[in-house]
């Protein structure tokens, strides 16, 4: 029997309230998004590992909570985060005879150190000039390292260099100093500055990747082997720039067209399974890395739009609304089409799943946060995982277990909080809060001190986690 196969669509800043099945208030068009939720399971409690981009990949493609390596972003021209002896999923899936394609943001790192320059140096507020690089050398240690037979991407969209790069190539050497264009008509290019390529358009970095993406999956049409497409979104991120052709498509400002135009693209890689007929044949899991950016509180006023949909908090935050993300998933004729699940489950997940669902056989030192969501999708039990970790920095930590969410800290605050909306939100004079997800979404109330107990057993347990090394029902307990 043929494996199935695999294609993840990973959004970049969408908020658990941008998307019509999750927020019936939405003012974002959705609706490739809403037909895939009615296509298969949706669910209303999934979680990225952290609240920011970097640390919600790594724990994707390994099944290994970030916070055990590492807290922050790989910054422009940074090193890869993957040791050489870590599993990932492309490499996995290539182990069980899957061709594999990364299509988007890669933001894990690169090797740029062959192809800088002797004294290469960043110049404050300048970055590094494009004649510090020999742009045809290769740029090794990137997706191709970890498992992918094929990349096609421009890393990040608001770091250098600023340009397309194909497997381990720059495509066009950049020649020229960032210019944002066109300027984002919402919030900041948030452009860090260094080399870009003359003429590098930001509005159209989406439809190229919607174009190629959809040219791969038609590619594979007559293949003799299956394939896994990990297509990481560089929407709706900042810079916030539609494509002229959805412009005014929501009615929530440029951000909402974004978004929209990310459905869109949702939509394009769907119809090009259909006309390829693979639809039937692969399973297809959309999701985001984290909740949304702070431009999100502004608009709330202007737009009475709430992208978090009702969740505390934001992108970097450990509030509900900084990673508890949409997660839908669609595998016909295996997972029944238009079912709900309000279990607990997270991204890093989906490495034991997918172990699961290819027959391969994890070492007991990989994936080690890594629960298998296969009876869960298959309907066979509610639950598969009683508790879960939340972290973006090392100093604010928090644990959920059923009903209960523990923040090990005053708040779980990152992201500044307009004073209009501060004010919604009683003070807390304890060093700890603890709230009931199951009356409470938004974490107002603080119940620390009426559950004594529930916070002493919830600090243990994220203190064992922490220290034991991993989760994973699968792996033996330690022994002296």
């Amino acid at each position: 029997m043929r494996l199935p196969n695999i294609v993840i669509l990973y959004a970049d800043d969408l908020g658990y309230g941008d998307v019509g099945c999750y927020n019936e208030h939405s003012k974002i068009p959705t609706p490739h998004l809403d037909q895939l939720a009615r296509q298969g399971m949706r669910f209303t409690d999934g979680h990225s590992s952290s609240g920011i981009c970097t640390p919600s990949r790594y724990a994707l493609l390994t099944g290994r909570h970030h916070w055990r390596k590492f807290h922050g972003i790989v910054q422009a021209f940074g090193p890869s985060v993957f040791d050489d002896a870590r599993l990932t999923m492309p490499e996995m899936l290539q182990r069980r005879g899957y061709r594999t394609a990364c299509i988007g943001k890669w933001h894990l790192g690169w090797d740029w150190s062959g192809a800088k320059k002797q004294g290469a140096k960043q110049q404050q507020g300048k970055g590094f000039a494009a004649d510090q690089f020999d742009w045809s050398q290769p740029v090794p240690d990137g997706p191709l390292a970890h498992g992918f037979d094929y990349y096609f991407g421009d890393d990040v969209p608001n770091f250098p260099p600023y340009t397309w790069i194909e497997n381990d190539h720059v495509v066009t050497a950049p020649t020229v100093p960032y210019v944002a264009s066109p300027k984002p008509p919402e919030g900041s290019h948030e452009g860090r500055p260094g080399p870009m390529a003359e003429g590098w358009q930001l509005d159209a970095v989406m439809p190229e990747l919607t174009r190629r993406a959809v040219s791969y999956v038609h590619g594979q049409k007559d293949a003799d082997q299956p394939f896994f497409l990990y297509v990481p979104f560089t929407s709706p991120h900042a810079p916030i720039v539609p494509a002229p052709s959805h412009v005014g498509s929501s009615e929530a400002g440029p951000y909402g067209d974004f978004v929209a135009q990310t459905d869109a693209t949702v939509g394009a890689v769907l119809q090009a399974l259909e006309d390829a007929g693979l639809a039937d044949d692969t399973l297809v899991v959309f999701t985001s890395d984290n909740g949304p950016e702070h431009y999100a509180y502004e608009r709330m006023r202007k737009f009475d739009h709430n992208s978090s949909g009702g969740l505390r908090g934001l992108k970097r935050d450990v509030w509900e609304g900084g990673h508890r993300v949409p997660m839908i998933v669609r595998w016909p004729d295996v997972v029944e089409a238009n079912q709900t699940s309000d279990a607990l489950v997270g991204q890093v997940d989906l490495m034991a799943t997918m172990a699961s669902l290819v027959g391969f056989e994890l070492p007991q030192d990989q994936a080690e946060d890594s629960f298998n969501l296969m009876p869960l999708w298959l309907d066979e039990v509610d639950r598969v995982r009683d508790f879960l970790v939340h972290n973006t920095s090392a100093k604010k930590w928090g644990i959920r277990r059923g009903k209960w969410l523990l923040i090990d800290h005053q708040d779980g605050t990152h992201t500044r909080v307009p004073k209009w909306l501060r004010e919604r939100y009683p003070a807390n004079d304890q060093g700890v809060m603890l709230c009931d997800l199951e009356k409470d979404l938004e974490q107002k109330v603080n119940l620390a001190g009426q559950h004594p107990d529930v916070v002493v057993e919830l600090r243990v347990l994220l203190t064992d986690v922490r220290e034991r090394g991993h989760s994973a029902p699968r792996l033996a307990p330690e022994t002296n």
